[in-house]
């Protein structure tokens, strides 16, 4: 299926922002299972009478599919243009909700989430869609990839709460099947209106100047490093950080129930710390657009080390609310600003694979950070460690941001 390069004038104009709106619907409807599987965990245990380590399985395998099939699909983007995936992720998330929903067997079910749901589904409609955003905008860039990447929260907004209806009138089975047909069918009419790829050929586009400098550009040696090395270290970044944002995320509902709180209590505040993330997501694009990707990756991982000390000292009902709201507000621009940095230093005809292969590190990270803070709390009874060692790969990730801006105004000074 062939697609066409758009104008160049078409960057930065209505037709981009037309597009920033289908992308951000595409993202919403293409990452609900993700949200709606913690939704139907009780009742998929009850149905096939398994553990709840068991029951939760089929998250896992989707969540690794997610970040596979996210390096796959950007680089089907970056030769073929964004909606061939697009269309394949509609067919992947119409037969795996159908195909979850008709499941016999715990087994049955989680292929349908890791390969369906994860691989060709919900994988097409986060990094392939970042990179596209990226390449339909200069002026405003940072802003645009934040609106499409709070698609992804909005989606943990929304879905949810229609899976709960859904499964007390008719059932989880049905809903699955509903679900297909709504996303499925969704996606693909929305993907038929991004047909025509960005304005092409395109060079990087420098990031805001520093101060008088001017930041120098090479897509052989970004930020003044060899391609592999250069994507290395944002990938070990994507990775530290994640594994740090992932000790709140993943533990905050259980870190309340040991304090007495109640997992009620917690879950709300995990719902405040995803709703202070689209805020967040949408103040650091601003900021982005006036400081360049580097220092809001800086920025954010600096915010994000401070929220997670906040949670050693303080560990009272009211002051948790807080830090978590704070949490979801330092950190929720991370992410996204990898996306930019991906623009702004390398090809943009790789941008897609590259962005794909740093979102998957953030998976992987998100991933580890789960498991080692539960493998903590198991060694030593308490969060606290977890936490510490969560505040260590913050570190990390903030010598490596630290390093690369350093590395640039160097460049640009020279």
């Amino acid at each position: 299926m062939t697609t066409t390069a758009a104008p160049a004038e078409w960057i930065d104009s209505s037709h981009a922002t037309r597009r920033l709106l289908i992308t951000l619907a595409l993202m919403t409807l293409g990452n609900a299972s993700m949200y709606v599987m913690a939704v139907v965990l009780p009742s998929v245990q009850a149905e096939f009478g398994v553990g709840r380590g068991n029951a939760s399985f089929p998250y896992t395998l989707m969540m690794l599919g997610f970040g596979l099939g996210g390096m796959w699909m950007g680089k089907l983007a970056d030769r073929r243009g964004v909606m061939t995936p697009l269309l394949i992720g509609a067919v992947g998330t119409g037969l795996g909700f159908t195909w979850a929903g008709m499941s016999g067997s715990l087994l049955s079910f989680s292929l349908a989430h890791g390969v369906m749901l994860g691989l060709l589904g919900s994988s097409v409609t986060f990094a392939p869609l970042l990179a596209d955003t990226a390449l339909w905008w200069n002026k405003r860039r940072g802003i645009a990839v934040a609106v499409c990447a709070s698609g992804n929260y909005l989606a943990g907004t929304v879905w949810p709460a229609l899976a709960q209806r859904g499964i007390d009138a008719m059932g989880w089975r049905d809903t699955y099947l509903l679900l297909g047909l709504v996303c499925g069918g969704g996606m693909a009419l929305l993907a038929t209106a991004m047909r025509q790829r960005p304005p092409l050929p395109q060079a990087p586009v420098a990031p805001p100047s520093m101060g008088s400098q001017t930041v120098v550009h090479s897509t052989e040696r970004p930020m003044g490093l060899s391609v592999g090395m250069a994507q290395g270290l944002l990938f070990v970044a994507g990775v530290a950080c994640c594994v740090a944002m992932a000790m709140p995320q993943v533990h905050i509902v259980a870190y309340c129930s040991d304090l007495g709180f109640g997992a009620a209590r917690g879950a709300e505040m995990l719902s405040l710390m995803l709703g202070a993330g689209i805020v967040s997501r949408l103040v650091s694009g601003a900021i982005c657009d006036r400081i360049g990707g580097l220092r809001t990756l800086l920025l954010g991982s600096v915010l994000q080390g401070v929220a997670l000390l906040l949670f050693l000292p303080f560990d009272g009902l009211v002051s948790l609310y807080i830090i978590a709201a704070l949490f979801g507000l330092f950190q929720g621009g991370i992410v996204p600003s990898y996306a930019i940095i991906i623009r702004e230093y390398f090809s943009p005809k790789e941008a897609g694979a590259r962005t794909g292969a740093v979102i998957f590190a953030t998976l992987l990270g998100m991933a580890l950070g789960g498991w080692l803070s539960g493998v903590i709390f198991d060694m030593t009874g308490s969060y606290r460690a977890a936490f510490l060692n969560g505040i260590a790969w913050n570190l990390v990730n903030m010598a490596i941001a630290f390093s690369l801006l350093w590395r640039v105004r160097r460049m640009a000074a020279a």
